[in-house]
This record gives structure tokens, sequence and C-alpha cells, in this order.
């Protein structure tokens, strides 16, 4: 078949070309917008804002130069010379798999964990005696200089040319620990490839998950594939749906950089109205957060998941004052030590059963697929095992089997080679894979496009086996790795990975998408590390928007510090809360697989602690409560064309912060659209 003609599954080369350059353009850029310009993050989230503002650019400027083709060749039978619809999404999830790497998801903390306890150092904190003798060598550069200037710029650095800087960077210091921490970082990365092509048949074939962040770009290309753009964006729900962030937006950043023009507020602090006794204490700080978007994904998704979000989040408020009217004021220093991302209450280790509960009934839903799987791996099932990349999934399920179990090996190998003990080293690592199975589950079937970790994997592992699990080396070493993949999970690869198995599904050319992937990861990782190193030398840490990372991974070396010289004993309350938890999954579960009525999904209370949703909790409110009253009043040809409108809020919510981002490169401020 000749290029310039697809058929209609057959992905061509230049949509890789196309999706791979972007992709390293954006983690190029990444670190330089949102650290040192402090502009609107270009990735951030799960549907993050640069790839798909490229994506409808791209889309419209296709159709254009495909209108104006098929006008030349005056025939209905044109064949798009440029790129399809399914095309642009491929192009579009290669970048959103990147995306994430250049700053939240890897780089945002990746040279501050590995410098910190050396530079920041002291003899009031003495890390010099506890800290660094446990420290393997080969995790951190072992230059002070080449920290010290990691930190302060190089002299001058301002003033040099790009090629000056890359030429004074002490690359010698550094090509030790990125070797190590490379292979450490693409070995997980090749883990989440397996365990998301082995999970897809279970989640997206025989369970028919849905999707809801993958929703408006395979609209908008499936319009385009059709030649129905125009009437798309012409459809006056759609128009309606974009003009409201449009005007809202519009206002409020002329605002931001002219007070003088009026604004439309878009958070309400409700937490003065509530008082700070009595049932309602939990809810002081509550704020009520309005964004277009996330009331767009909302109306998108399963009426019973967006309920259980909003709900769950109340509940879980209301429980702090039940607790307190019942006399049981638990102080927060009964939660001890932690290392979750924003554990902050004793009652918030609920999450650490629920999680583990939710993960033992995936592999229950999944077990006669996970059984075939098993079968074909020792060769004996009956079905045709194929070595080669079928429609079905990425990789074989034999040859995805085996690699995980090889992976997972060399990733236990590979900590216990720098001290962790074996068994700890196996624990951990499954502890971190098992929380990132159920984040994926929850941000993918949720349509959750910005999400937080409630607690951290070591938490869990501490509150069921206790602190004697870790000893002073392996307690370091693991909360150092927890920080680099498996805890800062607002830019997570995982579920992108899902999202690009569901785009890519039942397309030809297996063998060239899964390698398109590889391709861009590894591509990914190398441009976002000399970026972010670029950009460090150049200007120093210290001048850039590196506070959050800063404080949160001294707070990982304080912890771990205190748990090292502190005996620590495990606590009733986290083990009472985290069994109080795991009942509660288990109640919900039950209920929600056998009573067809039942309106509360498990995954609602999984997120009911989490800080993402204290920002989401009313987006989603809102959008369960127009998807009920729209099915209630006006049924499925209602949805139909009410949801232009919420597509068209998430459009224009989109663009908006695209545009604004934009406006940021030449200003000294950026007005966010989106949470950053």
């Amino acid at each position: 078949m000749n290029d310039s003609q697809p058929s209609a599954d057959r992905i061509r080369f230049r949509a890789f070309a196309v999706g791979v350059f972007l992709a390293i353009l954006i983690c190029a850029v990444t670190p330089y917008n949102n650290a040192f310009l402090q502009a609107t993050p270009l990735g951030g989230g799960h549907f993050p804002l640069a790839p798909f503002v490229i994506l409808v650019w791209l889309t419209i400027l296709v159709a254009l130069l495909n209108m104006i083709f098929r006008n030349q060749a005056g025939t209905k039978n044109f064949s798009p010379l440029l790129l399809t619809g399914k095309e642009l999404l491929v192009a579009w999830i290669l970048m959103v798999l990147v995306s994430g790497i250049a700053y939240t998801g890897l780089m945002r903390t990746f040279f501050i964990n590995l410098t910190a306890p050396f530079h920041f150092a002291t003899v009031e904190n003495r890390w010099e005696e506890t800290l660094q003798p446990f420290l393997p060598q080969a995790w951190y550069p072992q230059n002070p200089n080449a920290v010290q200037l990691l930190y302060d710029g190089l002299p001058g650095g301002r003033q040099m040319a790009w090629h000056e800087v890359i030429s004074r960077i002490p690359w010698s210091a550094w090509i030790k620990p990125l070797a190590v921490w490379s292979g450490f970082i693409l070995l997980c990365y090749a883990m989440m490839i397996l365990i998301v092509n082995i999970a897809s048949r279970q989640w997206l074939n025989h369970e028919r998950m849905n999707l809801p962040l993958l929703q408006v770009p395979q609209i908008i290309e499936d319009a385009l594939d059709q030649h129905q753009l125009a009437s798309f964006f012409a459809n006056p729900y759609a128009r309606a749906g974009i003009l409201i962030p449009v005007i809202l937006h519009l206002l409020n950043g002329l605002n931001f950089y002219l007070p003088s023009v009026p604004q439309i507020p878009t958070l309400i602090l409700a937490g003065p109205y509530i008082p700070s006794q009595g049932i309602f204490s939990g809810f002081v700080k509550l704020k009520i957060y309005i964004y277009p978007a996330f009331i767009g994904f909302a109306f998108l998704t399963s009426k019973q998941i967006s309920f259980s979000f909003w709900f769950f989040y109340l509940i879980g408020g209301l429980l702090i004052g039940i607790l307190g009217i019942l006399g049981y004021s638990i102080p927060d220093a009964a939660l001890g030590i932690t290392f979750g991302p924003t554990l902050s209450r004793p009652e918030e280790t609920q999450m650490l059963g629920a999680y583990g509960v939710f993960f033992v009934f995936l592999l229950w839903l999944g077990r006669q697929h996970l059984g075939e799987v098993i079968r074909q791996a020792f060769g004996f099932s009956s079905a045709r095992i194929s070595f080669d990349h079928t429609n079905d999934e990425w990789i074989s399920l034999r040859m995805s089997f085996w690699g995980l179990a090889i992976g997972f090996s060399g990733l236990v190998v590979w900590c216990n080679y720098f001290g962790m003990p074996f068994w700890v080293a196996v624990l951990f690592l499954l502890a971190c894979f098992m929380i990132m199975v159920v984040a994926t589950r929850v941000i993918c079937q949720g349509g959750i496009a910005y999400f937080t970790l409630t607690a951290a994997p070591i938490d869990g592992l501490v509150a069921f086996f206790g602190p004697k699990l870790f000893s002073g080396a392996s307690i370091l070493m693991a909360a150092v790795i927890q920080k680099v993949l498996f805890v800062d999970l607002r830019e997570s690869l995982m579920p992108s990975l899902l999202h690009a198995r569901k785009i890519t599904n039942r397309l030809s050319h297996q063998r060239l998408i899964i390698t398109g992937i590889g391709f861009v990861l590894v591509a990914g990782v190398i441009m976002s590390f000399f970026s972010m190193l670029f950009l460090c030398y150049k200007y120093g840490i210290r001048e850039l928007e590196l506070d959050w990372a800063t404080r949160t991974t001294l707070g990982v070396y304080e912890n771990v510090q205190t748990f090292m010289s502190t005996p620590e004993t495990r606590s009733n309350w986290v083990l009472i809360f985290s069994l109080t938890g795991a009942a509660v999954m288990t109640s919900l579960v039950i209920c929600y697989h056998r009573i067809y009525w039942w309106p509360i999904h498990p995954i609602g209370y999984l997120t009911a602690y989490s800080s993402a949703m204290r920002i989401l909790w009313f987006s989603f409110f809102l959008g369960w409560l127009f998807n009920a009253l729209c099915m209630r009043y006006g049924g499925v040809s209602l949805f139909k064309k009410l949801r232009y409108f919420f597509i068209g809020l998430i459009i224009g919510d989109f663009l908006m912060g695209g545009i604004w981002a934009v406006i940021g490169l030449w200003g000294n401020a950026s007005y966010l659209v989106l949470p950053d």
C-alpha cells in the first residue's frame, strides 16, 4: 500500500515522526517554562495542556489543507495526504506519555533528591553522620563542586550562550548516577508497559471500561476522519460550551495583568461560613473551585463514579466531626512518621487498607484472564500462542508474562545490589506497583485529570508489617526510590499507557507502535535530564520555582532521619483505621458487584482524602448533577446533544490555557487557567 493512502487501521510512520518530534520538544521546553518562567504548566496532570492544544491546532490545520487539496483534486474519494484523525491521536498520545517526565512525573524533584543529603547537610541536622554513610555512592554525584554549582548556577551562567553552558556542566560527576538511575527508571517504565499490556484486554475488552479523558480527542479526530470537523465546531451546543471559558478566562486573565478589569470569581472560600466545632468541623478549610474543563470531564464520566467522588469527599469530612462529637479527639501525632504526599491525619490511613482490598478485587475480576495468561506463559493453553505482535496486544501475552518476571527480578536485584535486603525489596516493589495499578484504574476510569496520592507505599508496609521491616539503609533507599517514581502521581506514566493502549487497540503494525512508544520514552528521559541540568547550571536551583520540590524532598530525608534515630512502634490508631478502610472497601466491592442497583462506585472511596479532590469535588458534583438531570428528563437523545456543550467547556478551557501560557512566555508572571 502506498504511504500516502492509509487504510482505516494503519498508522503511517509520519505520525510517529511528528509525535516523537513534538514530544521531545515539549520535554526540552517544559523545565524552562515551568521552573524558570513560572508560566502555565505545559504538562500538568493526566490530560496535559500542551499536547491537547497542539492536537487541536494540528487538527484544524490538517482539515484546512485537506479541504484545499480536495477542492483541487475535485473528487470525493480524496485520500488525506498529511495525517488522518487516528494518526493525530497516536501523535498526541506520544506527547502525553512524556509530558509528565519533564517535570512532576520525574524531573521536578529528581536532581534535588540526588543532592539534598549533601547540599543541605549542616552541623544541626547531622546528615553527614546519620544519612550519608548509608547512601549508595553510585546513586549520587561525588563531586561537591558539581552539587554546589547545581544550586548556585555557573558563574556568569545567565550571560552564557547555551553551548557554553553545556560545555561547562561537570558531566563527569553525573555520568555514573544518571546511568544507574536511567537503568532503574527505564526498567520500571518497561514493567508498566507490560502490566498495561496484560491488563488491557481484561479492562478494555472484557469489562468495557469507559475512559472519559479520551472522549474529547477521539470525538474531534473522528469528526476529522468523517470530514465533519466544521460541523462539529459549528454545533450550537459546542460553541456555547467553548464561549463560557473563553469569556471567563478573558476577563480574569486581563484582570491578572490589568487589575482595573473586573473579574469573575472561580474560588469561593466556604470555610468561614462553617462552625469550627460540631459535626461540620472537618470542613473549616472547605474551598469551592470552578473549573469548566473538569465539570466537562465529570459530565462525561459515569454518574455512579462522579457521584461517588464528591459523596465520599464529603463523608470523609463529616467523619472528623462525628469522631469529635463521639469524644474521639485523635491527635495528629498519632499518625507517626509517614511518607505520603498529603497524609496529615490518622483518619486518612483508611486508604492503606482500601488500596490493598481494591487491588485484590481487580485481581479477582480478572482471574480468568490472568489464568489464561499464566497458562499461555507455561504452554498449557489450548489457545493459539502468538509470538508476533497481533491486534490484541502490543506484545504477546506469553512474552509479556516472562518479560514482567524478568523485569521485576531485575529491579529486585538492582535494589539488593545497593544494600536493600532481598525480601524487603520484593515487598516494597510489589507495594509500589500495586499502588500504581490501583491509581491507574482510578484515574482512567474516573476521568480524573488531576490526581494526587494520599499515602505512600512505605506507609502501607509500615502499617501492616511494622517499622522493624526496614533497617537504616533500606528505609533510606526505599524513600529515595519512592520519591523518584512512585509518590508524586500528578503526572505519572502508567495511566497514559492505558490511554495509549486504548487508542492503538485493533490497529495494525503493533510492532511499530510499541517501538515508537519505547523510543519516545527513552528519548524523553534523555532530553528531560539534559534540559533540567542545563537550566539548573545556567540559573541555579535557588533561582528556579522549585520551592515545593525542595520542601517535599527535604521532608523525606528528615522523616528518614527521624525514623532511623527514634525507636518507632506501630501506631494503634493507624492500624485501626487501615483495617477499617479494608473493611469498608470490602463491603463496597461486594455491594458493587452483587447488587445491580447499588449507586456507589468503590473508586470514589479511594479519593476521599486526596488533595486533588479538595479541588475537584465541586466540579464532579456539578458534572454529576447535570448528567443526572439530563438523563432523568431528556434521556439518551438529550445527553447526545448536551455532551457537546460539556466537550466545548473542555476545549475552551484548555485553549484559553494555551493562549495565556503563550502570553506568559513574555511576561513576568502567568495567569493560570488550570490547577498547578
